[in-house]
C-alpha cells in the first residue's frame, strides 16, 4: 500500500515486489599538507578564497604537478582494500559545468584508475558478515563550495544568492567506488551503513584522512536501482549526492528503495539522476544524471602518466596497519567488552582513546566508562568529535587513578573532568581549586552516622534486624553532612558496623 503523502510504498511490500542493487561511491578528502595539483595549503575553515593559486584555479598557463603525498596515499589505500595497483596510468579531464569548478573540468582519473578490483568485508549489527567488491579506486581533484543565502536550510532552492569559496578546489580526492551490491535484500540499507563504516575505519587507522562525515572530508553518493522479482537486468539507478552521516546513508538507500518502488507500482518510470538527501530523511531531484560519454574524457594533457615503482609499492605495503576488524576483535578479546560495548564505542569513536588511556594506566571498562558517558554527553552537547574535546586520555587515567587510589569519589571525578574540560588546568590543580578531598577523619564520618541512624530510626531498626535494603536514606543523609567527601564503600562498611551487621 502506498503512502500518498510521502509517494513512497510501504518497506515490507518493496521487498516482497523488488530485490535491490546498490553502488557506493565514497569520497575521501586526504589530509595531505598542500593540494592535489599545486602548493596551496590545505586548511579546513580557512577565510573563503585565500587558499587559492592560478594552477587550482585554472587560470590560463598555469601548469598542475601531482601531489606525491597524494599518490602515496592512494596506493595505500588500495592496498589495504586488497586491490591490484595499476602500474601505469593516465589522468583525464572530466569536463563539466558547475559554478563551483573553476577550470569547467575536473582532472580525475577514468579507464585508467590507480587501484582495482579489491573487496572489503563488513560486519552487521547481528554478526553477519558480508562482503563488498571493490571497483576502483582512482585519484581526483575536489571541487569549490557553494553557501546559499536565503533559503531557510541552507540549500539552494529557495536562496536568491549564492556565493562561492574555492578552497576546496583542488584539494585530493580518493574516489572508492563499489562493483554492484545485490542479494542483501532487506538488509540493503544496513549493508550501505555497514560499509561506510567499516571504510571510515579503515581510512582512519591508515591515517590518510581525518573522515570527518560532518566536515565533509568523507562523502558518500548512494547509487540504488530496484529489479523487479525474478527479473535479471538492473533497474534505472538514482544516485543521491554527498551524504554525510552513517545514519543518513542507511536513511537515504531505505527511502529511495520506498520511493522508486512507488513510482514502479504506479505505472511510472524512474529518472536516472542525481538527488539531493533532506534533513527528514527524503531525497529531492538535482539533475539528469550524465553518462560517461557526456562528461567527454580525454587524457590530460599537462600530467605525465602515473607509473609507481613496484619495489615502492611493497614498501608501502609494509606499512599498512593491522586490519581494523581483526585489530577490535584482538582489543575487544584483551578488555572483556561484550559485543555490544564494543560496537558502542566503535560507533562513539573512543577505541583510540580508551587505547591511549589504558596506555596511560587506566582500565578498559572505567576508561571507556568515562569516555562513553559524561564525555560522549559534552561532546554532543558542543556539537564536536570526541577526539576534540580539550581534555586528553592521560588527564583521564590521572583522574581514574585518583578514583583508584581512594582520593577521589566518582562523583569528585566527574568534577575534576568538568573542571579539566573548563580548561582549570591538569587534574590534580583542579582537585586543589576546587578542594575536592575525600574525608578520612574517621571520628567525622562517626558522628555523621550516628547522626544520619538518629535520624532515621525505623531505617536503622530495618538495618539492625538485617534488611540492608534499608541502607539508602541513612547514606543519603552521611553523603549530604560530608559534601559529598566521603567515600561511598566506607560510608556503608560504617552504618553496617554501627548498627551490628559489620
Amino acid at each position: 500500500m502506498t503512502t500518498a503523502a510521502a509517494d513512497v510504498l510501504d518497506y515490507d511490500e518493496v521487498l516482497e515486489r523488488f530485490d535491490p542493487v546498490l553502488g557506493l561511491e565514497v569520497h575521501v578528502e586526504l589530509n595531505t599538507a598542500t593540494k592535489m595539483f599545486c602548493g596551496c595549503r590545505v586548511v579546513f575553515g580557512a577565510p573563503p578564497n585565500t587558499q587559492v593559486c592560478p594552477t587550482c584555479l585554472g587560470l590560463p598557463g598555469a601548469l598542475p604537478s601531482l601531489n606525491e603525498k597524494a599518490l602515496e596515499s592512494a596506493v595505500r589505500i588500495g592496498l589495504a582494500l586488497g586491490c591490484a595497483i595499476r602500474p601505469w596510468g593516465r589522468f583525464a579531464r572530466k569536463n563539466y559545468f558547475y559554478p563551483d569548478m573553476p577550470k569547467n573540468y575536473q582532472i580525475s582519473q577514468y579507464d585508467e584508475p590507480i587501484a582495482e578490483n579489491g573487496a572489503l568485508e563488513v560486519t552487521l549489527e547481528d554478526g553477519t558478515a558480508v562482503t563488498v567488491e571493490i571497483e576502483r579506486a582512482h585519484m581526483e581533484e575536489d571541487t569549490g563550495k557553494l553557501t546559499h543565502i536565503g533559503s531557510s536550510d541552507g540549500r539552494i532552492g529557495g536562496a536568491d544568492q549564492s556565493l562561492v569559496d574555492f578552497n576546496r578546489a583542488g584539494t585530493p580526492l580518493i574516489e572508492i567506488v563499489t562493483k554492484p551490491i545485490v542479494g542483501t535484500g532487506a538488509r540493503a540499507p544496513e549493508v550501505a551503513r555497514a560499509y561506510v563504516t567499516a571504510l571510515r575505519e579503515l581510512l582512519g587507522a591508515l591515517g590518510v584522512s581525518d573522515v570527518r562525515m560532518e566536515q565533509g572530508s568523507l562523502r558518500c553518493d548512494a547509487n540504488v536501482s530496484l529489479m523487479a522479482k525474478g527479473a535479471q537486468e538492473f533497474g534505472t539507478r538514482t544516485e543521491t549526492k554527498n551524504v554525510n552521516s552513517l545514519r543518513s546513508v542507511e536513511t537515504a538507500v531505505r527511502h529511495e528503495m520506498r520511493r522508486q518502488a512507488a513510482v514502479l507500482v504506479n505505472g511510472g518510470e524512474i529518472l536516472q539522476e542525481t538527488r539531493h538527501y533532506q534533513d527528514d530523511g527524503t531525497t529531492k531531484p538535482g539533475r539528469i544524471k550524465e553518462t560517461a560519454a557526456d562528461y567527454r574524457y580525454f587524457p590530460e594533457p599537462d600530467l605525465v602518466p602515473v607509473a609507481p615503482d613496484p619495489a615502492w609499492v611493497q614498501s608501502l605495503r609494509a606499512t599498512l596497519p593491522e586490519p581494523p576488524a581483526r585489530r577490535r576483535a584482538r582489543l575487544q578479546a584483551e578488555w572483556g567488552f561484550s559485543d555490544e560495548v564494543m560496537r558502542d564505542v566503535v560507533n562513539a569513536g573512543a577505541v583510540e582513546l580508551i587505547i591511549e588511556s589504558v596506555e596511560a594506566g587506566a582500565g578498559a571498562d572505567a576508561a571507556r566508562g568515562v569516555w562513553l558517558s559524561q564525555l560522549s554527553r559534552v561532546a554532543n552537547e558542543r556539537g564536536v568529535a570526541l577526539a576534540d574535546l580539550p581534555i586528553t586520555p592521560a588527564q583521564v587515567a590521572k583522574t581514574l587513578a585518583l578514583v583508584a587510589s581512594g582520593e577521589l569519589t566518582s562523583k569528585m571525578a566527574a568534577q575534576v573532568i568538568d573542571g579539566v574540560l573548563a580548561g582549570e588546568g591538569e587534574p590534580d590543580a583542579v582537585v586543589a581549586q576546587r578542594g575536592l578531598k575525600v574525608v578520612r577523619d574517621d571520628g567525622a564520618l562517626q558522628a555523621a552516622v550516628d547522626a544520619a541512624l538518629a535520624q532515621f530510626p525505623s531505617e536503622a531498626d530495618a538495618i539492625r534486624e538485617g534488611r540492608q535494603q534499608a541502607i539508602g536514606p541513612v547514606m543519603g543523609a552521611v553523603m549530604k553532612a560530608m559534601k559529598g567527601q566521603a567515600d561511598g564503600k566506607a560510608v556503608r562498611a560504617l552504618i553496617l558496623k554501627s548498627c551490628g551487621q559489620g
